[in-house]
């Protein structure tokens, strides 16, 4: 119990961590001004307006799909052709097209301008607070074992307690629990918060079982994420021995694979380059699920037949991730006990 009291405190004083902290609550605070400062409540004159819009649009995609039916069976005259100033083209499947399959309908907040509607906005700025405590996991993460095991901190720490595997799991559970802790209240604080903007300068929008039980999903998922790269972050730096290899790490990896890899891949006609890339997995994760397309796979002569759709679920994605990140982890482990510290 004494050593987590002490990592919680070495943790917590590291001036890396305030840092990171200080620019968390800056960027919050940032992105809620500018939302309060560019929303206003709507009247009632411009919710009917936009109500009117919407409805027309709906309306507008049910008869392109009654269009679409009837040019494909056939029905459609040459009356209605030449009442056209340019043809129509409407996909093979009429399905692509059907309003009761579309993910959603058009709704009166998107013909609101300068109006902040919660059920709209709230995935996307969870997107972007997920995103923000990925990168502080990461670096907070690399940095805390990493300035320990450059300046000779973990020496004196085992001289105090000399059980390596004890030392470095209690540094990495400290790390996992102060980061989870710290994205609960983060979450809390500002999904709160622009819940607050849209009761006072906007609109909540529909916000029932359906959209929490999402954003649930996804905010968990998110969680997933931040603490797999926290750990990542952890590893790569016990390996490395310093904060700096974990950043080359990642930075090699992007630039090498992400970006040239994928470059050569396309070049020499590779079939389904993103299933080799991990943000495309990372993306899943996140998103539940991600759907790509390649022309390549339907280069095959019997293109009639061919579907280049494939599709990542978040199932998949979470077992190549946490395999990956169990894999180093364990080395780190390893290389941890077998190396010599001074």
């Amino acid at each position: 119990m004494n050593l987590v009291r002490a990592e919680l405190e070495r943790l917590g004083a590291r001036r890396f961590v305030q840092l990171m902290l200080v620019l968390l609550v800056l960027a919050f605070g940032v992105t809620a001004a500018t939302t309060l400062a560019n929303s206003h409540r709507p009247s009632t004159q411009e919710l009917a307006a936009a109500e009117r819009q919407a409805t027309m649009a709906r309306i507008e995609l049910e008869h392109a799909y009654q269009r679409c039916l009837e040019q494909r069976r056939g029905l459609a005259t040459a009356d209605d052709m030449d009442e056209q100033e340019e043809p129509e083209y409407y996909p093979d499947d009429c399905s692509e097209v059907d309003p009761a399959l579309m993910e959603r309908a058009p709704v009166a907040s998107d013909y609101l301008a300068g109006v902040f509607t919660f059920a709209e906005e709230a995935k996307p700025l969870l997107y972007f607070l997920i995103a923000f405590l990925a990168l502080f996991g990461f670096l907070v993460g690399a940095s805390y074992i990493g300035a320990d095991l450059n300046s000779g901190g973990v020496v004196n720490l085992l001289l105090w307690r000399p059980r390596r595997m004890t030392v470095l799991g209690t540094k990495l559970g400290t790390l996992l629990g102060g980061t989870a802790l710290l994205s609960v209240l983060a979450s809390a604080a500002y999904l709160g918060t622009f819940w607050l903007i849209a009761q006072v300068a906007g609109r909540p929008g529909w916000l029932d079982g359906e959209f929490w039980g999402s954003l649930g999903e996804t905010w968990g998922r998110g969680m997933l994420l931040v603490l797999l790269l926290t750990v990542v972050g952890f590893a790569v730096a016990t390996l490395g021995r310093h904060t700096s290899a974990a950043l080359g790490v990642i930075a090699g990896y992007v630039v090498v694979w992400e970006l040239g890899a994928r470059l050569v891949m396309e070049i020499l006609d590779v079939v389904k380059v993103d299933r080799y890339m991990l943000s495309s997995y990372a993306a899943a994760l996140l998103n539940g699920r991600v759907e790509f397309w390649d022309y390549r796979a339907c280069d095959n002569g019997v293109s009639n037949s061919c579907n280049g759709l494939y599709v990542v679920t978040w199932q998949s994605a979470l077992v190549l991730l946490l395999g990956l990140t169990a894999a180093l982890t364990a080395a780190a482990f390893v290389a941890f006990r077998r190396r010599d510290l001074m």
